[in-house]
């Protein structure tokens, strides 16, 4: 099932007043040559990160259709989506269960028990956590959510494109790090209707957006990346892939070490902490992997802030 701009319209209207506005803030030259930039700070929004727009948008569009049961939501997740389903369920009343890898940073596990969420770890990657959380609803009638590969989850992240063109109108180029492609196929469903080119952004060494466009139909991929916490899944959705074949689409890859640089450079020179997987979009842009137009009016989403800092202590 793929989704146009007319659902991120509906999941705007749905969440409206529940998010925070996405702020941004103007980009150093240096990475973008003859074009123009800026930094959308997403890191900022509830639980440090998008995926709290696609959570609301999910939670909600369920419970104004009655169709919430009683053993609440359950979801797989790296991290931030069982944060970000932990509280918008928390908001509305609601149970969540999160299954995580063993290899979630315990600063995610940690913040998913603060926000009141049943948390289970299970096996090395996020696709092992995805078998046993199905292996939950089946057993006990909870409402899966997904990671990624729902509707209503990326319609609500295509809500950040809405508000990056509201405030800046002239943006042509919008630039997101890919993991399973939820945020990406919000932005590019949103996106389509102004015109503007989203470059899809993935590591090497998951890399699920470009093999399925490679291979012509979603493939699993083996994982081997420093932003496999957030951008590791094994496949990318249909819908994903089906929005990636657009014209106005770049499908790049990106050097773990160029992922590692841009971090540090906007702690450096921003004080920003960011997961390695924010970074990835612009470790595009400084390891020269996208190379802007002359003229270009660039938008560089930072995407998640769920991270710990101690590893950019000097």
């Amino acid at each position: 099932m793929t989704i146009d701009h007319l659902d991120v319209l509906a999941a705007a209207q749905r969440i409206s007043g529940q998010v925070r506005p996405v702020a941004l803030a103007p980009m150093d030259p240096g990475a973008l040559g003859a074009a123009t930039g800026v930094f959308a700070l997403e890191l900022m929004q509830h639980t440090g990160s998008f995926k709290a727009r696609g959570a609301l948008n999910f939670v909600g569009a369920h419970l104004d259709a009655g169709t919430l049961p009683e053993a609440g939501i359950v979801i797989a997740s790296g991290g931030n989506a069982g944060m970000a389903n932990a509280w918008a369920a928390r908001a509305h009343g609601v149970r969540a269960t999160v299954f995580v890898p063993e290899t979630a940073p315990p600063v995610k596990v940690a913040r998913l028990r603060t926000l009141g969420a049943e948390v289970h770890q299970v096996g090395s990657e996020y696709a092992e956590a995805l078998d046993a959380a199905q292996r939950f609803a089946a057993e006990t009638g909870a409402l899966a959510s997904h990671a990624y590969d729902n509707p209503l989850i990326a319609a609500g992240a295509g809500t950040l494109l809405q508000e990056i063109v509201a405030a800046r109108p002239d943006v042509s180029t919008v630039v997101v790090a890919v993991g399973g492609g939820g945020l990406f196929s919000g932005v590019a469903a949103a996106a389509r209707p102004h015109g503007i080119r989203v470059v899809a952004v993935e590591p090497v060494g998951a890399q699920a957006l470009h093999a399925a466009l490679d291979a012509g139909r979603v493939v699993d991929v083996p994982v081997a990346s420093v932003a496999a916490d957030s951008l590791g899944a094994r496949r990318t959705s249909e819908t994903a892939l089906s929005l990636a074949r657009h014209g106005d689409v770049r499908s790049v890859l990106v050097s773990d070490d160029a992922i590692v640089a841009a971090r540090r450079h906007l702690w450096d020179e921003r004080r920003l902490v960011v997961e390695h997987g924010a970074a990835a979009a612009l470790a595009a842009l400084e390891s020269r992997t996208y190379l802007p137009d002359p003229g270009e009016r660039v938008a560089v989403v930072l995407c998640g802030a769920n991270t710990d800092p101690a590893d950019l202590a000097r």
